[in-house]
């Protein structure tokens, strides 16, 4: 049976993985996946991730949590834009989560961009995902 959210999918391992006290996790890979880990990693949520090619020819990507003074660093990560309702918004309307302090996901004709970076650029574009 095929997988109807795929992102949302990667987020609740996560999210589970950091409540098991998980040191590293695995889910399958695809470039928008990876996309968002790359974002999650530049703004400091994940340690690290890898693209694991398997011998079937699948693929999957190993994640490293992080954690500070074992707490989890990633206190919600939370899906916005999922298949049955999609998200958009301007570059003036892009969400400020925890005052700042946690970030939102874009996907922009500019790439995968964290809220900040889409400001910087003056894009805007679907919300992903939030993590704070």
């Amino acid at each position: 049976m095929t997988m109807s959210d795929p992102l949302g999918d990667m987020l609740t391992r996560i999210r589970n993985g950091q409540r098991a006290r998980k040191d590293v996790i695995h889910a399958p890979a695809s470039k928008n996946r990876e996309r968002v880990l790359a974002v999650l990693q530049r703004e400091g949520y994940i340690r690290a991730f890898e693209r694991v090619e398997h011998e079937d020819g699948k693929a999957d990507i190993r994640i490293e949590l992080k954690y500070h003074e074992g707490d989890p660093v990633i206190r919600a990560i939370d899906r916005v834009s999922k298949p049955g309702r999609r998200v958009y918004s301007s570059v003036r309307d892009l969400p400020r989560i925890a005052n700042g302090l946690g970030i939102s996901i874009v996907s922009t004709p500019k790439g995968v961009l964290s809220d900040a970076e889409a400001r910087d650029q003056n894009v805007g574009g679907e919300v992903l995902c939030t993590v704070f």
